[in-house]
């Protein structure tokens, strides 16, 4: 199982040292996966890793060893194609295997190259853009009408809010006063295969959230002190859902994948690319 498999439960309070090693560790596997598949998305997957390591191992409250806790916190990887980064952290959280991750994309496997229910520790299957966040309104107001106190955290990608979904959820989370919905905007300002700013312009994403009814923070998705008070944040009580525009770098970690739609969907082009990756995050 996973180096850090043994935390049950509450996440304790890791250091952001130890966060660091956490988060090279994954973007170590999201090379391996994507270069042994020849197929995925790392540019999204490394520019998440960061705020992904840091939910799952200091601020939600889930157990690999009961994985139908009612009280659990939920993820939704809205952006689903960024499936790398979610697997390499289920696996060194302890829910399967970490030997598993070089099955991605592969036959017989069930790390599908889209977030895949049917992987333990996947809430529900994503891929189809602009539909995560209606999904995890919906467990939200389940939350509220069980009374229940478990939050719905939702990964969203910056090309994905061009979706007109995402706009009327947001409307309706704020209607509901769902404040145990958190929303995580991975701005890395890369989409598929131009810059956002090119493909359609945003304009000021916090004056828009904050127009539907959000409560929202702008933070540095690479600085696990700035995480950490981003979730402190989140955490307070209040009656309005919570959106979180992180300031990511798309292929954050290595130097040939920042800031380029080349490596969007494109594992390392060949042996020479795959190594440099691997040394310049610092492998083992």
């Amino acid at each position: 199982m996973g180096e850090y498999s043994g935390v049950a439960g509450k996440t304790a309070d890791f250091s952001n040292d130890t966060l660091l090693k956490i988060s090279k560790k994954a973007r170590e596997y999201i090379i391996r996966m994507v270069y042994e598949a020849k197929s995925g998305h790392p540019g999204g997957s490394l520019s998440i890793i960061d705020i992904l390591t840091y939910l799952y191992f200091n601020e939600m409250n889930i157990d690999p060893t009961d994985q139908n806790l009612a009280d659990r916190d939920r993820l939704i990887m809205s952006k689903g194609h960024a499936s790398p980064a979610l697997y390499a952290i289920l696996a060194l959280r302890g829910f399967f295997p970490v030997e598993l991750l070089m099955g991605f994309r592969k036959i017989n496997s069930k790390l599908e190259g889209h977030v895949h229910r049917g992987v333990p520790g996947v809430e529900t299957s994503t891929g189809s853009l602009g539909q995560g966040l209606g999904i995890g309104l919906g467990m939200a107001l389940a939350a509220k009408l069980d009374s229940k106190s478990y939050r719905v955290f939702v990964i969203l990608g910056d090309g994905e809010i061009e979706e007109g979904n995402i706009w009327e959820t947001m409307m309706a989370a704020s209607k509901y006063k769902t404040s145990n919905l958190i929303a995580v905007l991975d701005r890395n300002r890369v989409q598929l295969d131009d810059l956002t700013e090119n493909v359609m312009p945003m304009g000021d994403i916090s004056a828009k959230a904050a127009s539907f009814g959000w409560d929202v923070m702008e933070f540095n998705g690479h600085d696990f002190r700035d995480i950490r008070r981003a979730f402190a944040f989140a955490s307070q009580k209040r009656e309005k859902p919570v959106f979180l525009i992180a300031n990511t770098v798309k292929g954050k970690g290595v130097s040939y994948m920042e800031n380029t739609s080349k490596y969007h969907g494109a594992p390392p082009a060949n042996q020479e690319e795959f190594e440099k990756a691997l040394k310049e995050i610092g492998a083992t």
